[in-house]
């Protein structure tokens, strides 16, 4: 009788074990290698104009207002108002092609750990930090928090969402219906918030309201790939199972009538995640077999290098 409530509380524990390692990685980075950098490369220099306020020591020297300063004789920034407050809002878009692994780990493994590391990261920057997990089966969200325990919850609530069945009826050639609730989304952070689309971004038309919610939020599109994702092996046959199909497949690698239709089918993918953040610096791509902790730590370094040079 009590092995669901005892399956349960292990389940919570492996995934607590699992953000505190994740958090005492994001600490050592941001102490060590990102320092100050996160605010300028993840954040940016704030989009509205909030105030001006005596300029201290540590304060970036661009945001002067030199006017104020000649005025009154002492130097005055200008006050942003993502500098008062500002919420990261993840979105899960758990689709069943997230489940595929060539390796050690599914696409769907490494994407969560990726999210773990971006709250992780919030948190460590005292942020308020929220979720909202979408699959077929339905949808979980959580309002951005803030605090060390609040958000260690949350990402243990994420993590611990249920993958979708990989029951359902397959062979289907129409794409699947978007089960993102897109009205939703719209209203489940502040204005300004940064949105951060955490998915596997299929070939597929751009979801009604995106261009609204590009306005309204900050918008960054996280991707894992597999690397068969990008190039089938030349040398052999593989025999694999398809979760968007449904059903056991064998790919010839030798084929290059099938790798070219796979190369074709890539550019295509490639192409949909471009559409939706055209803005390179809005855009990671990390592969399985690569570590997400340091492709983080690259993406906030080009940010940062960009925006110094505007």
């Amino acid at each position: 009788m009590n092995e669901p409530a005892t399956s349960h509380t292990s389940l919570v524990t492996s995934q607590l074990a699992l953000l505190r390692q994740l958090e005492w990685r994001v600490r050592h980075a941001v102490e060590n290698v990102l320092s100050g950098e996160y605010r300028s490369a993840f954040r940016g220099r704030g989009m509205e104009f909030d105030q001006v306020v005596k300029y201290t020591y540590g304060d970036d020297i661009r945001d002067i207002d030199w006017n104020v300063t000649a005025r009154l004789g002492e130097p005055y920034r200008k006050k942003f108002i993502e500098e008062r407050e500002v919420s990261l809002l993840l979105l899960f878009e758990d689709s069943v092609s997230l489940q595929f692994g060539s390796g050690a780990q599914s696409k769907r493994e490494a994407l969560l750990e990726l999210a773990g590391l971006v709250m992780m990261l919030g948190a460590v920057n005292r942020d308020r930090v929220g979720f909202l997990h979408a699959s077929p089966a339905g949808y979980t969200l959580k309002e951005p928090v803030r605090g060390r325990g609040q958000i260690l919850h949350a990402a243990a609530t994420l993590l611990g969402q249920s993958p979708p069945s990989l029951s359902s009826p397959a062979g289907s050639e129409l794409p699947a219906p978007s089960f993102i609730p897109w009205r939703l989304l719209a209203k489940a952070a502040p204005r300004h918030s940064i949105l951060i689309w955490l998915g596997d971004f299929p070939p597929r038309v751009e979801p009604e309201g995106w261009s609204v919610l590009s306005r309204r939020y900050q918008t960054m599109g996280f991707r894992v790939d597999d690397p068969w994702d990008s190039e089938l092996p030349h040398d052999r046959m593989l025999t694999t199972y398809d979760p968007v199909a449904g059903r056991v497949v064998t790919l010839n690698g030798t084929s290059s009538g099938q790798r070219a239709a796979h190369a074709a089918w890539a550019q295509q993918r490639e192409n949909a995640h471009r559409s939706l953040f055209p803005d390179p610096l809005s855009r990671l791509v990390v592969r399985t077999d690569e570590e997400r902790l340091d492709a983080l730590v690259r993406f906030f370094h080009a940010r940062m290098f960009a925006r110094h040079r505007r």
